[in-house]
C-alpha cells in the first residue's frame, strides 16, 4: 500500500517501520508523529477514523477492499470535521466473479505474506471472505511485524434496498526501534535507538506495538421511490494497545459506536438535474487509558489512569445541479461539534477537564464544466479539525484541553484534458490553504510527543497527472501504460511566534518540496509483464527552524512476471521483483521536532521478493 498510494500526487505515505503508517495528504502529516490524523477514512460507509479523530490504517491488508477513493483537503461539507482529506474503502467496488484467491509472498528480511480470498453467491447475495498473514524481521535491527487480519463482507440486493453487512478483524505486533541522530544513521542506519539520557535503548525497554482491532457494522440502502433514497450506516469498534515505550508502558482500550444515515432526492425536468443530500452522523467512544513506567517490558508503577469520553456529531446538507451545456455547481454545509471530558482517576481528589469545539460553517462550494475533451472545475471549502484524543492526552501525560481547533480555507482549480482518442489523460491542479491555529508536534528529550498551536500556515501547491494507455497490436508487445504524478509545494508558516522561537516565514517540516512518480506497465505475449516504478523526493525539513534536513532521495522498483489462463478457470501468476534498486540509505518517516536531533528512521536498503497466486474463477449461469 504505500508503494502504491505513493503513485497520487499530493499524497505521501511513510512507513517510520513495519507496520507504522502514516498518511500525508497536502502536508497533513504535519500532527502525526504516528499512526493517521486529521484525515478520515471509511470502509464500506463505516467510519474507520474514531471518535478522537484517530485512525488506524495498519489494520487493514490490501484483499480487505478493491477500491481507494482520495479527495485532496477539506470535505467537511459531506463527511464533517477534518481538513486534511478523506480516504474511501470499497470492498466490493466494480466487477464481482464468485471464486477464491490464495497468494504467497516471500522476500527479503525474511517477508512472508498469505493473502486468501473467498468469493460465494450470485448478483442478489455477494459475499466476500478474506485472511491475511504478514510477518517480516525488517531492515533494521528490532523491527520486527506479524499481523493477522479476517474480513467478511456479505452485500445483498433486492428492488427497493441494498444491505450490506462488514466485518473486520486485526491482531498484530510490531518492534519500534526508535529513530537515530544524523550520526548514528550515517554510521549504522540498521542500529536501533542506544540508552541515553537515563532513559534505556530500544531493546531492552523492549519497545514494540501489541493491537488489535475490530469494526463491524452494516450500511444499508433504501429506495422510497426512483427519485428518494436513504442510506443508514451502523457500527461498533474497539482497539487494544500496549506499548511498552522508552519512556512509559501504555494500555488503551477504545470501545466506539455511532451511525451515519443520509436522505438523497434527485430530479430532473427540462434538460436540469437536481440532486440533494441532507444527513447526520454521531461517533461516540468511551476510552481508559493508563500510563505506567516500563520495566524490561512490563508495566510497572502507575503514573496516570485517564477516562477520555469522545462525542463527535456532524449535520450536513449538499445540493448538485447539472445545467445545460454541461455545466455542473456543488454546493455544500457542514456544522460540526466535538466535545471530550478527560477523568483522571489515579490521583485524589479525581480531576475532570473538558473542552467542547464548536465549528463555525463549513460550505464548500465547486463550479465545473464538462467539454467531452475537456474539464475544468474550481472550488473554494472550509476545514475545521478539533485536536484528537492522541494530541490532547499526548505521551508526556500532561492534559492539553487549552489546544485549539485547527480551521481554514481552501482554494482550488483543476483541468483535465483527453488526448489521442482519450489514450492519453493529463490533469493539472492548483491549490491554496491558509491554515490557522496549525497542530505541530514536538518531541522531549525521552521521545515523547507534545503538541502546540502555530499561528498560521500558508500552503500552495501544483499537482501534475499525466497517463498513456495504448494497444500495441498483436506482435510481441500487447499493451503499454505509462502514469506520472508531479507534486510541487511550498508551504510554509505565516506568524508563528513561541516564547522567544519565530518561526515566521520557515518552511513546514515533514513536507518534501517536490515529488515525482512514475508508473509503468509492459504487457507481452503468453502472458508475460513487466512493471517499473521510480519513486523521487527533494530534501525534507525536519524542525521548524528549517536547521536539519532529510536529503533528496530516489527510489526504483521493478517486477517481471507471468500471468496464464488454464481451462477458462484458472488463473496462475508467477512474479519476482525488487524495491530500491539503486540502494539508497533514505528515511521514510522522520520524527518531526525531535529533541536531541533524533529524526531519523531508516528504510530498507535493496530487497527481492518472489510470489505466486492462484486465482479460481467460477463459471455462473444466466440466473448468476
Amino acid at each position: 500500500m504505500v508503494n502504491g498510494l505513493n503513485t497520487v500526487s499530493g499524497v505521501r505515505m511513510e512507513e517510520r517501520s513495519p507496520g507504522s503508517y502514516r498518511i500525508n495528504i497536502r502536508g497533513s502529516s504535519l500532527r502525526s508523529p504516528f499512526g493517521v490524523r486529521n484525515i478520515k477514512v471509511y470502509w464500506n460507509d463505516i467510519p474507520v477514523t474514531d471518535p478522537g479523530g484517530n485512525t488506524y490504517f495498519n489494520q487493514f491488508a490490501w484483499n480487505n477492499f478493491s477500491d481507494i477513493y482520495i479527495h485532496k483537503g477539506p470535505a467537511g461539507s459531506m463527511y464533517g470535521a477534518g481538513s486534511g482529506g478523506l480516504v474511501l474503502l470499497s470492498s466490493l467496488a466494480g466487477r464481482w466473479q464468485p471464486g477464491a484467491t490464495i497468494e504467497y509472498i516471500t522476500g527479503s528480511y525474511n517477508l512472508q505474506n498469505v493473502f486468501v480470498s473467498g468469493r460465494f453467491g450470485n448478483k442478489e447475495n455477494k459475499n466476500v471472505i478474506t485472511y491475511a498473514h504478514n510477518q517480516s524481521d525488517g531492515y533494521r535491527v528490532h523491527t520486527n511485524m506479524r499481523r493477522d487480519n479476517f474480513s467478511w463482507i456479505s452485500q445483498v440486493d433486492k428492488d427497493k434496498y441494498q444491505f450490506v453487512a462488514s466485518l473486520l478483524y486485526t491482531n498484530m505486533y510490531y518492534q519500534t526501534p526508535g529513530a537515530l541522530t544524523l550520526a548514528e544513521y550515517n554510521s549504522n542506519p540498521k542500529s536501533p535507538r542506544p540508552a541515553g539520557g537515563g532513559f534505556p535503548g530500544a531493546i531492552n525497554a523492549k519497545a514494540s506495538i501489541y493491537q488489535k482491532n475490530f469494526l463491524a457494522g452494516f450500511s444499508n440502502l433504501f429506495r422510497f421511490s426512483a427519485r428518494f433514497k436513504n442510506t443508514t450506516t451502523l457500527y461498533g469498534a474497539f482497539a487494544q494497545i500496549k506499548n511498552p515505550a522508552i519512556r512509559n508502558y501504555e494500555r488503551r482500550n477504545e470501545p466506539s459506536f455511532g451511525g451515519r444515515t443520509i436522505f438523497n432526492f434527485h430530479y430532473k425536468s427540462w434538460n436540469v438535474l437536481y440532486d440533494v443530500t441532507v444527513g447526520a452522523e454521531v461517533q461516540q467512544g468511551y476510552f481508559n487509558t493508563k500510563v505506567s513506567k516500563n520495566r524490561n517490558g512490563n508495566p510497572d508503577t502507575l503514573q496516570s489512569n485517564d477516562d477520555i469520553d469522545n462525542t463527535a456529531f456532524s449535520y450536513f446538507v449538499q445540493a448538485y445541479t447539472g445545467l445545460e451545456k454541461n455545466w455542473y455547481i456543488t454546493g455544500g454545509l457542514s456544522i460540526n461539534r466535538t466535545k471530550v471530558e478527560i477523568t483522571r482517576r489515579n490521583s485524589y481528589p479525581v480531576t475532570i477537564q473538558n473542552r467542547v469545539y464548536k465549528s463555525e460553517l463549513s460550505p464548500r462550494l465547486s463550479v465545473s464544466k464538462d467539454w467531452s475533451k475537456f474539464y475544468f472545475i474550481v472550488s473554494v471549502a472550509k476545514g475545521f479539525s478539533p485536536p484528537t484524543t492522541a494530541e490532547l492526552l499526548p505521551s508526556t501525560g500532561i492534559i492539553s484541553t487549552s489546544l485549539e481547533a485547527e480551521y481554514g480555507w481552501n482554494y482550488e482549480a483543476s483541468v483535465r484534458t483527453y488526448l489521442f482518442n482519450r489514450k492519453l489523460i493529463l490533469e493539472l491542479t492548483g491549490f491554496y490553504f491558509k491554515l490557522n491555529n496549525a497542530l505541530v508536534q514536538r518531541r522531549d528529550s525521552s521521545g515523547a510527543d507534545y503538541f502546540i498551536n502555530a499561528g498560521s500556515a500558508k500552503q500552495h501547491g501544483i499537482e501534475f497527472h499525466a497517463e498513456y494507455k495504448a494497444l500495441l497490436g498483436g506482435g510481441l508487445f500487447r499493451n503499454f501504460t505509462l502514469s506520472s504524478d508531479i507534486t510541487l509545494n511550498n508551504f510554509h508558516y505565516g506568524s508563528f511566534i513561541k516564547g522567544t522561537d519565530d518561526f515566521s516565514g520557515k518552511k513546514l517540516p515533514s513536507v518534501p518540496s517536490s515529488v515525482i512518480s512514475l508508473l509503468s506497465d509492459l504487457y507481452l505475449r503468453h502472458g508475460i509483464y513487466l512493471r517499473t516504478t521510480y519513486y523521487a523526493a527533494s530534501f525534507i525539513y525536519l524542525n521548524d527552524a528549517n536547521t536539519a534536513k532529510a536529503k533528496p532521495y530516489h527510489i526504483l522498483g521493478c517486477q517481471l512476471g507471468w500471468k496464464k489462463t488454464l481451462k477458462k478457470k484458472f488463473i496462475l501468476n508467477l512474479y519476482a521483483g525488487a524495491d530500491n534498486l539503486v540502494n539508497e540509505t533514505y528515511s521514510l518517516g522522520n520524527d518531526i521536532n525531535a529533541a536531541a536531533n533524533r529524526f531519523y528512521n531508516a528504510a530498507p536498503k535493496r530487497n527481492y521478493y518472489i510470489g505466486v497466486s492462484f486465482n479460481l474463477i467460477k463459471t455462473t449461469n444466466k440466473n448468476n
